[in-house]
Formats: C-alpha cells, sequence, structure tokens
C-alpha cells in the first residue's frame, strides 16, 4: 500500500533531497510545506498519512504545528525529521503529539524503517536518540518545567535568530506591541534578561539550529 507523504521544510534543497531519496520507494509526496502555518493547511486539504516535519520553520514552528494538526486530524501520523539532537527538543516534539522522531544525517534505510513504522502506528525514536531520557524531560515539563506558548516559542526563536520586534511582526502578522508583551512574558518565565541571553536559551533547547 503506497504512503501518502506530505514533506513540510522550509529549505528547499532539503526538500529536493528528500523527494529524490523516496522516488523508488512505495510512496507517495503529495504535497510540500514551506513553514508550518502551510504544513496545517495541507494536513487539512490532503489528508496524508505521514507528515515529515521540520522543527525551525518561519512563521509557525513544527512543534506548534504538530500541535495543532493533530487536534483536528490525530490520524494523521507525524514524523519529525530535526538536526537538532536534543534530548528536550524531542520531548517538546513528542508531547506536541508527534508519532516518531529522527535526525536528518539518518541513513535512506533507517528513513524507510521510520516512515513505515510511524505509518502502522509504531512509535519511531531515531538511533542515537535516548528513550530514558526523553522521558525524563516529559516528565520534568508535568512537574512544572517552563512552558511557554506556541507563539511564545515562535518570537522566542525569531528573537534568537537576530530579528528585531518590528521584523518579528512583520514575519508572524502580528502588532509590534504584541511582540513587545511577548518578550517581556518570555523574560519573566525564564528569568532572562537580554536578547543575548534568550538567544543562548534557544540554542541550548535546540530551537535553532
Amino acid at each position: 500500500m503506497t504512503v501518502r507523504i506530505v514533506i513540510a521544510e522550509d529549505q528547499q534543497l532539503v526538500r529536493q533531497g528528500l523527494v529524490a531519496l523516496l522516488a523508488s520507494d512505495d510512496v507517495a509526496i503529495i504535497g510540500e510545506a514551506q513553514n508550518g502555518r502551510i504544513a496545517i493547511e495541507m494536513a487539512r486539504s490532503l489528508a496524508p498519512d505521514v507528515m515529515l516535519m521540520d522543527l525551525s520553520m518561519p512563521e509557525m514552528d513544527g512543534v506548534e504545528a504538530t500541535r495543532q494538526i493533530k487536534r483536528f486530524a490525530p490520524r494523521v501520523k507525524i514524523l519529525v525529521l530535526s538536526a537538532a539532537n536534543c534530548e528536550k527538543r524531542v520531548a517538546e516534539a513528542l508531547a506536541a503529539g508527534a508519532d516518531g522522531y529522527a535526525l536528518k544525517k539518518m541513513s535512506h534505510g533507517e528513513l524507510i524503517e521510520a516512515i513505515g513504522a510511524v505509518s502502522t502506528g509504531r512509535p519511531y525514536l531515531g538511533p542515537g536518540l535516548s528513550e530514558e531520557l526523553v522521558r525524563e524531560h516529559l516528565a520534568g515539563t508535568e512537574q512544572g518545567g517552563v512552558n511557554l506558548t506556541g507563539r511564545e516559542r515562535e518570537v522566542l526563536r525569531l528573537i534568537a535568530l537576530g530579528l528585531k520586534n518590528r521584523e518579528i511582526a512583520n514575519d508572524l502578522g502580528i502588532a509590534v506591541k504584541t511582540v513587545e508583551t511577548h518578550r517581556t512574558k518570555i523574560m519573566q518565565k525564564l528569568d532572562l534578561h537580554n536578547s543575548a541571553e534568550l538567544a543562548a536559551y534557544a540554542l541550548r533547547r535546540g530551537m535553532i539550529e
């Protein structure tokens, strides 16, 4: 049975590489999304079997896109493909509802194995990722870890990339004052005091690559 796939990845070369890599396999690439918002639209309109989801994308990151897709289309299986070998980031993706997490440096065979696993309802965690550490991070979040909203994560990621408030507002389609409010709340929640500290935090948590 052919697995219908949507690729959500902002880098065109990576998308093209995945399409070429999967061309000879029993899969059908039915859509390509350049950001999290388009990924959500494609999940609604195309109802793929599996979505290959990058985490670091403009407008909306993969964690928030995963969370929203799972709310209205829980049958869509989401396999995160990321360069971030970071248990905290893995835990965030799984907590949002991802069915699997694999590293972009995986081999063709491992990618096919991962797609096959999630498409048949089996969770997948790629080689080199510790299930025990992921469970510890998930438990820590449930027991009072810092929880940023999806929008706060988006704003934090853009701050870490060096964007100014007005640029962030334009990128997200919100008011500058709203960005300032989000920035203040993020700093309060994380007990951080400037953009450099926010960028360092985002880097440690695998929010930017």
